[in-house]
């Protein structure tokens, strides 16, 4: 019975050995299987080994003369065909590079084919005590890469010598173009905030970057191209820093983004610091905005629009702002806005408050294209009773709007304000129609006015000359009867407009008056000859009725009509 119970104890214990042995054997082999698992497992190894194959036994790199006398030694690559996984470095030595002119190697690679991201790549490399390194990736994914190592003459800049060359097969599909500057871009230490240089976007790009080594004197060019169109705009650049919502304004498909920084050497001169390519997504074709050289001269930076052929209901805004650095910016008040519809022609003015203009202005000849212009006044000294104006930015506007070109606000006619509004409703109470309505607006305008000699003799005209001034000063010349009367007018739903002419007896000067759509007809009213006359260079107020409605051929012998200003 002992014997038994000792062999059964035998036995189990030999079991459990066993068992152990077995488990050990077993989790040493499925160690081993993960190992060879894992290995298998690294993204496109085995591509990469059997091309490597196919293209048998591999040629060392060889290097040219120049790169003997320069005394350059590449330690990566080593041969001059071979297969790679997305990536190549590229690792030498340069033993007299205190000869060279320039501190760059420059490294192309070439794609076989073209593809999405274009067919070429550059970079600049640093060349920092005689040794240089670059990672370079695929910007087209999978296939052949032609790449050249090139390096700076020892006796002329900007000229280069091939210094070795070889051939990539790259077996992996994912496509990684580098964001990769020239010599220019990294001078003014630009960074940018896009890993990539081939990116995605829809109908605009948003541009954003750094320029250490720019000033806020400094400004950043930008020049977009897609097949034949092209266009070209300057931002500025402030406290080192960059940006921009650049518009992809030639539809679907890749457009070339070049950013440009200052060259250091010529003035009002750029050089490319970097190229980007921006595949659009959206079918839309935006206009360009047309940018001049007053543009950049008087500092102006145009927040909105940024492109044009937009829609609007008949009223459209533009903001932005002036640099107060440079030459008029303190003096530059205001903002010209030219609108143009076929023949029909309008002015308006929006005011620069702390060096910044937000505001809008109406296309007041109804539906259709319209032909816009900002422009900055011309800053003089002397009085003048003309404004001339630069143009800074042309583009175009789509309106829907109704043609109300006679009873909308305008150019020094605040026909929406509220003070006009109560002068014009407390001028007509009691007035049940048009006709007696604008009777009393002319009678008003003419009794309540005196006519401003000072400011005639002294062409002491100002841009910001209306009816509201006149309103508030109760003098003025003839613009400024018309600019209240008008407005007045306007405001009590009558159509009224600004009429420009001469009048005056042998030698007729400049003279606007009124004319007003009553019972469906225009009639013409002028109040400053309304008001008085002038004798020994002073103003005398003699109230006439008879420039309400005149009799249009006796008008005519001292009044000649030259057109309409909008």
């Amino acid at each position: 019975m002992e014997n038994r119970r000792s062999f059964w104890v035998l036995l189990m214990s030999v079991v459990a050995s066993l068992l152990l042995v077995t488990a050990c054997s077993d989790s040493s082999a499925g160690s081993e299987e993960t190992k060879a698992h894992q290995k298998e497992e690294v993204p496109y190894e085995k591509e990469v080994k059997k091309k490597n194959e196919e293209i048998g036994e591999q040629e060392p790199l060889k290097l040219t003369s120049y790169s003997e006398e320069l005394g350059v030694t590449i330690n990566e690559p080593t041969y001059k065909e071979f297969a790679a996984n997305g990536k190549v470095s590229i690792d030498g030595e340069i033993e007299k590079y205190q000869d060279l002119k320039s501190d760059f190697a420059w490294i192309k690679v070439r794609a076989s084919e073209e593809g999405p991201a274009g067919r070429q790549l550059e970079y600049y490399t640093p060349i920092k005590d005689g040794t240089f390194k670059q990672d370079i990736h695929f910007f087209n994914g999978e296939g052949e890469y032609s790449v050249s190592v090139q390096l700076p003459s020892k006796d002329s800049e900007d000229y280069y010598y091939d210094t070795a060359s070889f051939k990539v097969h790259n077996v992996n599909p994912e496509t990684k173009r580098d964001v990769t500057l020239t010599p220019f871009g990294q001078d003014a230490e630009m960074t940018l905030d896009t890993k990539s240089s081939f990116v995605k976007g829809n109908e605009i790009f948003s541009l954003k970057g750094e320029a250490g080594n720019l000033s806020d004197e400094d400004t950043i060019m930008l020049r977009l191209k897609k097949d034949s169109e092209n266009w070209k705009h300057v931002i500025p650049v402030i406290n080192g820093e960059f940006n921009y919502d650049v518009p992809l304004f030639y539809g679907k498909g890749v457009h070339e983004l070049e950013v440009l920084v200052p060259d250091g050497d010529r003035d009002n001169y750029y050089q490319t610091a970097t190229t980007l390519l921006i595949d659009n997504e959206s079918d839309r074709v935006m206009s360009p905005i047309d940018y001049s050289e007053t543009y950049r001269e008087r500092g102006v930076t145009l927040e909105s629009p940024q492109f044009g052929g937009e829609e609007s209901d008949g009223q459209y805004t533009v903001k932005g702002s002036i640099d107060p650095k440079v030459e008029f910016g303190p003096e530059t008040t205001h903002i010209y806005i030219t609108t143009k519809k076929g023949e029909d022609e309008a002015l308006d003015v929006i005011p620069v408050e702390d060096f910044t203009f937000d505001d809008s202005f109406y296309l007041r000849f109804g539906p259709g294209t319209y032909e816009v212009t900002l422009s900055v006044p011309e800053i003089k000294e002397e009085n003048s009773d003309y404004f001339r104006f630069f143009g800074f930015a042309k583009f175009e506007v789509e309106s829907t709007g109704e043609d109300k070109r006679d009873l909308l606000p305008s150019r020094g006619v605040q026909s929406d304000s509220p003070e006009i509004k109560k002068q014009a409703e407390t001028v007509t109470d009691g007035k049940t129609n048009d006709r007696d309505k604008a009777k009393a607006i002319y009678d008003y305008v003419a009794k309540n006015v005196s006519y401003d000699v000072e400011k005639y003799e002294n062409d002491d005209f100002n841009w910001d000359d209306s009816a509201l001034k006149t309103l508030e000063s109760k003098t003025g010349v003839c613009q400024d009867y018309a600019y209240l009367a008008i407005a007045m007018l306007r405001s009590s739903d009558i159509e009224a407009r600004f009429v420009e002419g001469r009048a005056g007896g042998i030698f007729p000067g400049r003279h606007a008056w009124v004319e007003a759509k009553l019972d469906g007809e225009w009639v013409t009213l002028d109040p400053t000859w309304g008001s008085g006359y002038l004798k020994d260079g002073k103003f005398v107020p003699a109230f006439k009725e008879d420039y309400f409605d005149p009799d249009i051929n006796e008008f005519k012998k001292t009044h000649t009509r030259t057109g309409v200003s909008y």
